[in-house]
């Protein structure tokens, strides 16, 4: 038995909750989102709550179960407040620029990286760190992850692209005699 998919879901003021065709769509007011449901799921919308009931017993269905009522929970509270990622950029020369629809690095290499933005996030860059924010937490978090792979962060020095409060093990460098 799934623990979050037995908890429904509450449903804020300013925000339509559709299930038609196996597709819930949630509109709020900073866009719109729609996941495709597999019919394992019965999902039912009623006095501004979400309560899903899963169709059989295997336990694919009990893990689908707890992984749509994260997936409808994430897009509720996407419509009405934007997720927010924040990167880190560590190292001398490393650098950041956006552009239009498009983001510049400056990392180290023989050449400039560029990267094009998806559409639906919102990227801001500072001295030093990048601020990446959207409605859809899957592709929040895919775009920062897409950008850190760029440079991740190496344990000597700690220069590279890192996660706002990630901790990176250091080691030592050669000892001199």
């Amino acid at each position: 038995m799934s623990r979050l998919g037995k908890k429904p879901i509450m449903i804020p003021e300013k925000t339509e909750v559709k299930f038609a065709a196996g597709v819930l769509s949630v509109k709020g007011p900073l866009g719109e989102l729609a996941r495709k449901i597999r019919p394992e799921i019965r999902v039912k919308i009623d006095a501004g709550k979400v309560e899903l009931t899963p169709h059989g017993n295997s336990s694919e269905v009990s893990a689908l179960w707890g992984t749509y009522a994260s997936h409808i929970k994430n897009m509720v509270t996407g419509v009405n407040q934007a997720f927010v990622k924040k990167l880190i950029i560590e190292g001398i020369g490393y650098k950041a620029e956006v552009k239009g629809e498009g983001m510049t690095l400056n990392l180290g290499f023989s050449h400039p990286v560029s990267i094009k933005i998806p559409k639906g996030l919102k990227v801001l860059s500072e001295k030093g760190s990048i601020t990446i924010s959207g409605f859809d937490k899957e592709l929040v978090g895919q775009f920062a992850a897409k950008v850190r792979a760029l440079k991740k962060p190496e344990p000597y020095k700690g220069k590279g692209i890192r996660y706002d409060g990630e901790v990176i093990r250091r080691k030592q460098g050669k000892k001199t005699v």
